[in-house]
């Protein structure tokens, strides 16, 4: 589907806007349009607007603060996110939201810490990003350790005694989720076969698969938190050499590349941050969608972006101001917001939302929901 069709912002897209009105609450959107980042970020966008296209519509939030909105393509490059978060501070926002991703987050956080003005990351999920930032940065998504830890029990339920792990030390996601995995399952009775570690962007697994292919014994499982373009290059080349071990993904690998895969990713069970039961108030916003766009939603960062629109309304409604702290303030005490895709609450949390995680299988090209739910906080590892 055409994502950008349904990005109309009520900002420019470019350009440094005037400063808002008093009532208006300005959002900068540090965001990924283009380059690897752009195919989480872009989803998530599309739901966002269309949040803040129904709390406008009924006069902004609390019927008083109207959203504007200012978008700039930060490239998926951390530099230029640096840069554009500059722009948007200078612009006088009051609320910054950075891309799905935690090295180019922490780029703009340094920025928007420094000024103190709230920020959220789309979808980054490394739990240690608003330490590494500030008590002024937060998370919108299920963190890496407690996806870990959803996944790692799911391995010891199957069976599963021993375990091989990919990861990449190219970013913070790619690199620490598999560990958290290799920490859960072997505090869980599992064995780690191996580990293995990729380039992003290589798309050129043959050394990882062969070494695979000729493990003996060979493990039960292979971890990884590889995504687009790296998790399709491995997985073909993986089953391409006749090596039919499960695969366990994250979050990443929820899009419409993965799902075209065919017989590929048959099988492959991955966590994300929720799935549409029917009757859910996750079915009811799809339904609302497609009325809306006349498309399916093909991911769920879409009601991901969506839901953080309900959670700055929250906030805002809270604080009944405008004022960064006090927004900042209202947003570390929001306890059991109601999204669509569950509960989120920051109170007693040091940035990450706490909210339940979806553990999906790619079956026939369709999602099955395997379990819902949170892990135990015991077997969750410390970040």
């Amino acid at each position: 589907m055409t994502l950008r069709k349904t990005l109309t912002f009520t900002a420019l897209a470019l350009g440094l806007a005037a400063p808002a009105m008093a009532e208006d609450l300005t959002i900068g959107l540090a965001t990924a349009q283009t380059g690897g980042i752009a195919p989480y970020d872009q989803p998530s966008m599309a739901g966002f607007q269309m949040r803040v296209d129904e709390i406008n519509a009924a006069g902004g939030i609390a019927g008083k603060y109207p959203i504007k909105l200012i978008a700039k393509d930060t490239r998926s490059d951390a530099a230029q996110t640096a840069l554009v978060a500059q722009e948007l501070v200078d612009a006088g926002v009051q609320i910054m939201i950075t891309p799905c991703d935690a090295d180019p987050s922490i780029a703009a956080g340094m920025i928007t810490q420094a000024a103190e003005i709230p920020a959220f990351s789309f979808c980054a999920t490394t739990p240690t990003l608003p330490l590494a930032v500030g008590d002024y940065m937060f998370g919108n998504y299920p963190a890496d350790n407690v996806q870990a830890a959803m996944l790692a029990g799911y391995a010891i339920e199957q069976g599963y005694k021993n375990a091989y792990i990919l990861s990449s030390p190219d970013s913070a996601y790619t690199l620490k989720l598999p560990e958290y995995f290799g920490v859960a399952f072997t505090a869980k009775g599992g064995t780690l076969l191996g580990e293995g570690t990729f380039a992003m962007g290589q798309q050129d697994f043959s050394a990882e698969v062969t070494k695979i292919a000729a493990m003996d014994p060979k493990p039960d499982v292979i971890m990884t938190a590889a995504y687009e373009p790296d998790f399709p290059a491995f997985i073909r080349q993986l089953r391409g050499a006749g090596v039919t071990t499960p695969v366990l993904g994250s979050d990443g690998i929820d899009s419409p590349t993965t799902f075209a895969m065919g017989d590929l990713v048959e099988g492959v069970v991955f966590s994300t941050a929720g799935f549409a039961t029917e009757g859910s108030p996750l079915a009811a916003f799809n339904a609302k969608y497609k009325e809306k766009t006349g498309e399916e939603p093909n991911t769920v960062y879409i009601a991901n972006g969506y839901d953080l629109g309900t959670v700055i309304e929250a906030a805002v409604t809270k604080a009944d101001s405008l004022d960064p702290k006090a927004i900042r303030d209202a947003i570390a005490s929001l306890d059991n917001v109601q999204g669509v895709t569950g509960s989120i609450s920051y109170v007693g949390t040091m940035g990450m939302p706490l909210r339940s995680v979806a553990l999906v299988r790619i079956t026939g090209g369709n999602r099955e929901l395997v379990k819902q739910g949170a892990p135990d906080a015991a077997d969750v590892p410390a970040p």
